[in-house]
C-alpha cells in the first residue's frame, strides 16, 4: 500500500479513537452527575435500564477501540492492509468500509462459512 493510503488510514482511525475516547469520558461524568439528580426510586430505575444499555454501547466501543490500536500497530510496523491468514493485500473497499479488518474478503467469506458449519 502506498504512503498515501497508510497516511489516510492513520488519520481516520486516529480520528475514529479520539471520538471513542472523548464520548467515553463523557459517558462516565454523566453517570456521576444523573446518581444525585433523581433520589427517586422509579426515576433511578429508568436510569438505571438507560446505563446498562449505554455500558453495553461503550462496551462494544471498547472492543472497538483495541481492534484500532491493533491497526495503528499494524500500520506502524508495516502489515497494515495484508490479509494474515493468505498474505494478499486487502482492497481499499474494504478497508474502507472496516479498516480494522485484518482479513481479506475471500479469508473473511471462508472464515463466516466454517464458523456456520461448525455451529449447531
Amino acid at each position: 500500500m502506498d504512503k498515501e493510503r497508510v497516511e489516510y488510514f492513520r488519520e481516520f482511525l486516529n480520528n475514529r479513537l479520539n471520538t471513542l475516547l472523548q464520548e467515553a469520558g463523557k459517558t462516565v461524568s454523566g453517570m456521576i452527575d444523573e446518581e444525585k439528580a433523581f433520589p427517586d426510586p422509579t426515576d433511578q430505575a429508568s436510569i438505571e435500564s438507560n446505563r446498562n444499555f449505554l455500558l453495553r454501547i461503550r462496551d462494544r466501543e471498547r472492543k472497538l477501540i483495541s481492534k484500532i490500536m491493533e491497526a495503528l500497530e499494524r500500520i506502524d510496523n508495516g502489515t497494515f492492509g495484508i490479509c494474515e491468514v493468505c498474505g494478499e493485500d486487502i482492497s481499499d473497499g474494504r478497508l474502507k468500509a472496516r479498516p480494522v479488518t485484518t482479513l481479506c474478503i475471500d479469508c473473511k467469506t471462508d472464515q463466516e462459512e466454517q464458523e456456520k458449519r461448525e455451529s449447531p
